[in-house]
């Protein structure tokens, strides 16, 4: 399976709180959630649509997957929308080494070496291993080598605090674009494959 990152976030890379600050992010003094809805038109919601309902399992960080859990996963009115019946239908994994009694149907746990457990589900038949969010998990997937593309849906705001997608410190990657659109709203999609270490002047 080819696996596929797919991450909302903003102009400078923050991820957190899209939805809303949750009382974990207010703790540590993050104090602008709830960025993201609203922001993409129609197309867009489209795009992510078709996106979660061609995936043939989906990989999960705990606090994505618990979040997920209590609403595509939970409340009736989610369920039944086209991105919680793909959700609902398809193979769910969870890198977690606390969770012991996933609450959600259809749930596997990755305890034990993550990434031997990765490379084991990309390994398995079917078209494509979906991340959405889960931004701890992503950046180790791609230090690791292990994203074969990623799907980055920028909304237009700059938050100036909260957790980012890139450390400040990290691995450096080159990136091929493979489709990029933008929508009415001014939210962009950018879809790129991972194309080994960038080429520096001089070298």
């Amino acid at each position: 399976m080819k696996l596929t990152t797919v991450t909302q976030l903003t102009i400078d890379g923050v991820t957190q709180g899209n939805g809303g600050a949750s009382e974990e992010d207010r703790r540590n003094g993050f104090e602008r959630g709830g960025w993201a809805p609203g922001a993409g038109d129609d197309d867009t919601r489209a795009f992510i649509a078709r996106t979660y309902q061609r995936a043939d399992a989906f990989l999960f960080g705990r606090r994505t997957y618990d979040l997920f859990a209590a609403t595509w996963g939970s409340v009736e009115q989610m369920r039944a929308h086209p991105i919680g019946v793909a959700l609902d239908a398809a193979p769910k994994y969870v890198a977690s080494t606390t969770l012991t009694e996933p609450g959600w149907a259809g749930t596997t746990v990755l305890s034990g070496d993550l990434e031997a457990a990765v490379a084991d589900l990309k390994a398995k038949p079917g078209g494509e291993l979906q991340v959405h969010g889960s931004s701890v998990l992503a950046r180790w997937l791609l230090a690791h080598s292990l994203v074969d593309e990623m799907i980055l849906i920028v909304v237009p705001v700059i938050l100036g605090q909260g957790a980012r997608l890139f450390p400040d410190a990290g691995p450096d990657l080159a990136l091929d674009l493979v489709e990029s659109r933008v929508d009415s709203k001014g939210v962009t999609i950018q879809v790129l494959r991972p194309a080994g270490r960038p080429k520096y002047a001089g070298n």
